[in-house]
């Protein structure tokens, strides 16, 4: 168990040389580092270099401004209900915001205590999870995955349908390995984003119980290794992390991660004072609007899945990426060694092209192109960007996102992590990911200035 009994939980380290927007909506903390030069120029430099050092702090602010006023303006004219946003450097929290409200037009105001339904963000804490075991020993990348299911142990192909609609399916030519799940290269699918794996499900529904019975729950839609496509090969990891550990996926995450880590806010199951302080989901209608979707019901889960259903709160999950950044440890918890979390964020997948999804499901989710024209590949937990994004962030920096439009990203290169939450459907909304570049372009614009 990886647990610091000195551990401290999440907590602004720096404090603030400046503040603009209204206390309810934001707060913010600029990098000790930031405060420092400022402070060294005050007392130690002369007329220019003082007046360079002044520059610099009213460019961050001035980026930082304009985080809030995109945030703002974006609330009141309820483009997104409410949006909680934070960033990190090395040194500190650079940035926090919170405007809008939980539920559209009523109820509280969005707080950096919100608690968000975080989608596959989960799929990095899943991915955490099975890089402690390997550096365990107990499991590996490149050998067959533990064969929990018989969709790991004997894995088939989908190779086509007959005339009659009835699936074809061979046998996979190669063993899946726990290398091929975590880079979505296994050939597992999701339904929103793969058409053959929905046709494949509406087939076998309208097949009589035994000859059902016969045919695989979850077929891979190509040979593993040989194309990426996004689909439940996380869930299947959380699978193989409770048969290796022992331990069911809930405990593991709170005694191995969140605990050490002071996740408080984090789980798949949530209390009354969290689910109090719950953001509603809103789902988009053709003409733009948002309407709140009805309360979900509460349902104690007995069986927990890596790839989705956890929930988070933008500060807790700023942690857990500040703790990749950081090389594997924050506030005196290791999780992870710093060469297991350096493999994390190489591509893993070769020359194989990853990152673009075409919506089965519009009401669910648009389709998925977070950075056009520029290639994308696949590590262990995350998407890589192979080029510079376009706003601001560094080749080879780390990502992905939640379902409702949560999203985070790690810039190893330039120090920054950052994460983004609100509570819309269908996935990729256009407003959402509008004011998520906003937000990124001015984090960069403070991170440039510094």
């Amino acid at each position: 168990m990886r647990i610091n009994k000195h551990r401290r939980p999440i907590q602004t380290v720096a404090r603030t040389c400046g503040r603009v927007g209204r206390p309810q909506e934001t707060r913010r903390d600029f990098l000790i580092s930031a405060c420092a030069l400022t402070a060294a120029h005050s007392l130690f430099s002369a007329g220019s270099a003082f007046a360079r050092g002044e520059q610099t702090e009213k460019l961050r602010s001035a980026s930082l401004i304009q985080i809030d006023r995109a945030f703002r303006d974006a609330t009141r004219a309820q483009q997104v209900p409410g949006v909680v946003a934070m960033a990190a450097s090395d040194g500190g929290v650079i940035y926090e915001g919170a405007f809008g409200s939980r539920h559209l037009g009523q109820g509280p105001a969005m707080s950096r205590d919100t608690v968000f339904r975080i989608g596959s963000m989960i799929k990095v804490v899943t991915t955490v999870a099975a890089m402690q075991l390997i550096e365990e020993g107990k499991i590996a990348l490149d050998a067959p995955a533990p064969a929990v299911d018989s969709a790991l142990a004997s894995p088939q192909v989908l190779i086509g349908f007959d005339a009659t609609g009835a699936p074809q399916l061979r046998p996979a030519k190669q063993p899946i390995t726990l290398r091929h799940l975590l880079t979505h290269t296994a050939g597992f699918a999701y339904r929103l984003w793969d058409a053959d794996a929905l046709r494949y499900a509406r087939a076998i529904d309208g097949l009589p119980a035994r000859k059902r019975a016969l045919l695989p729950r979850s077929p891979l839609m190509f040979d593993p290794g040989t194309r990426w496509q996004y689909g439940s090969n996380i869930d299947w990891v959380g699978r193989i992390v409770e048969a290796v550990s022992g331990e069911r996926l809930d405990r593991y995450f709170r005694n191995h991660i969140l605990d050490p880590l002071g996740m408080a806010d984090t789980g798949f199951v949530i209390s009354p004072s969290q689910r109090a302080r719950l953001a509603n989901v809103h789902r988009r209608k053709p003409d733009g609007s948002l309407v709140p979707e009805p309360f979900e019901k509460q349902i104690t889960p007995t069986a927990f899945s890596g790839g989705g259903g956890l929930y988070s709160s933008a500060p807790d999950y700023l942690t857990l990426i500040r703790m990749l950044l950081q090389g594997g440890q924050f506030n005196g918890a290791r999780i992870l060694r710093p060469e297991t979390v350096a493999l994390m964020g190489q591509n893993q997948i070769g020359h194989v092209e990853a990152g673009i999804l075409k919506t089965t499901n519009p009401a669910l989710s648009n389709d998925v192109d977070f950075f056009p024209r520029i290639p994308l590949r696949w590590g262990l937990g995350h998407m890589i960007n192979m080029e510079p994004g376009p706003n601001g962030r560094s080749t080879s920096s780390l990502t992905w996102a939640g379902l409702l439009n949560t999203y985070y990203w790690i810039d190893p290169t330039k120090r920054v992590a950052a994460v983004f939450m609100t509570q819309v459907l269908p996935f990729a909304d256009r407003p959402a990911l509008s004011l998520y570049g906003q937000f990124e372009r001015g984090i960069y614009g403070a991170v440039n200035a510094a």
